[in-house]
């Protein structure tokens, strides 16, 4: 008998299926077909020039060694400044560790925190990632349905309903990937009274999108509306979307002096210290000019806008309006069970996404693969037009079908 070599733990995970969709567009593409991809939630936009300049001089003086491990001085003084400028929210550098990327920082968090079984509770649809980090480090993701009649968001109710006493972490994403739902002051308030009832309960705020906000409101976080939550929350964040830093790797965690060494410890371990540059780099851009982050955000509620107009006129579809990041969460239950011409009838949200892909060319993902069907998520982070093209294209696809 053969011995796998590989740890029975990767049997529990999966690949990401965003990244598996953007693999096989790019096959199709490599292949000679047009593709229009509505996958990548990245931005589109080249990183501002003052940031860009900011690292080529950091590469110029030689600051291209190791720094600390938990980041550089520099980078973590912006960050406190940050969340106190910001977010209203007193940090101590030492309470401050710079990851690769947030990515990294959630599952430095998990892998520092979770014994086996220990219990997650995530709030679906969710970012594809969240289930299977937690299950990497050997606990259980308790999986929150949030409809579409709620907005997408989690009520306290349920979330009172869902804690038991294995519970360790919450997990909240405000803006949402992949929905833009956006907790407001009021929704925070009530989930905090619940939380209040249950100390040994961690919270864990993925903040990643704040900046790509359409609802006008002030920023608002979970403890800003209950700061004595403090010492059980852990803030994720980073410079990816904000100011289109996607590959430069650069996150961050705010939270109690416990878990961020911890974090750092383990940090110490993997990894090591992010990137040199890109902290030089990442200092630019949270101290720098901000005028490109008000930029951004009115291009993307043109391209939000545009998108759900056309998306809405296809009748079949529907999305509700998010409120943040740069996604449409698109419902196409009324397409299950038509036939496709070559006579394929539509059981899933996964088989409207291959539909629209091997005849129409567009690339999205299926809600399934965030834990809430029948729905598909595609990315507004591109031109308009080829927005349009991408409608049309959907459009045309969903006429066809009998």
């Amino acid at each position: 008998m053969t011995i796998s070599r590989i740890a029975a733990r990767m049997h529990r995970i999966k690949p990401s299926p965003s990244s598996a969709a953007a693999d096989r567009a790019n096959e199709l593409r490599r292949a000679g077909k047009s593709i229009i991809n509505l996958v990548v939630g990245e931005p589109d936009f080249d990183t501002p020039a003052h940031i860009r300049q900011a690292a080529c001089a950091a590469i110029e003086s030689g600051e291209t060694r190791y720094t600390l491990n938990s980041g550089t001085v520099a980078l973590r003084n912006a960050v406190v400044a940050k969340l106190k400028r910001e977010n209203g929210l007193s940090y101590p550098a030492s309470q401050v560790v710079i990851t690769t990327g947030a990515k990294a920082a959630i599952f430095n968090a998990f892998a520092a925190t979770l014994n086996a079984d220990d219990e997650v509770l995530i709030p679906a649809p969710y970012w594809v990632s969240y289930p299977d980090m937690v299950l990497a480090c050997e606990g259980t993701p308790v999986t929150l349905p949030c409809p579409e009649e709620h907005q997408f968001k989690l009520t306290a109710a349920q979330l009172r309903d869902a804690i038991t006493p294995r519970t360790r972490w919450l997990l909240l994403n405000s803006p949402s990937n992949p929905t833009g739902a956006t907790y407001s002051a009021a929704e925070w308030r009530a989930l905090a009274d619940v939380l209040l009832d249950f100390p040994d309960v961690l919270v864990m705020t993925d903040d990643i999108y704040e900046h790509i906000r359409y609802d006008d409101q002030p920023i608002t976080h979970l403890l800003t509306v209950e700061p004595s939550l403090r010492e059980r929350v852990l803030i994720i964040n980073g410079v990816s979307k904000t100011y289109a830093m996607t590959g430069w790797r650069i996150g961050f965690a705010a939270g109690p002096s416990d878990l961020i060494a911890a974090m750092a410890m383990l940090q110490s371990q993997s990894t090591s210290n992010a990137c040199s540059v890109s902290q030089a780099a990442a200092v630019a851009a949270l101290e720098g000019d901000q005028r490109f982050v008000g930029e951004s955000v009115k291009v993307y509620r043109q391209r939000r806008d545009r998108s759900l107009e056309l998306i809405n006129a296809i009748d079949g579809l529907s999305c509700i309006k998010p409120d943040g990041a740069f996604y449409l969460y698109v419902n196409c239950g009324a397409l299950l069970g038509k036939r496709t011409p070559e006579g394929q009838v539509l059981e899933a949200d996964t088989d409207v996404v291959l539909y629209l892909l091997e005849s129409q060319g567009v690339a999205v993902v299926a809600g399934s693969a965030y834990g809430l069907a029948p729905f598909f998520r595609m990315s507004t982070a591109t031109a308009i037009n080829i927005l349009e093209d991408g409608c049309a294209r959907i459009a045309a696809a969903v006429a066809a079908l009998r």
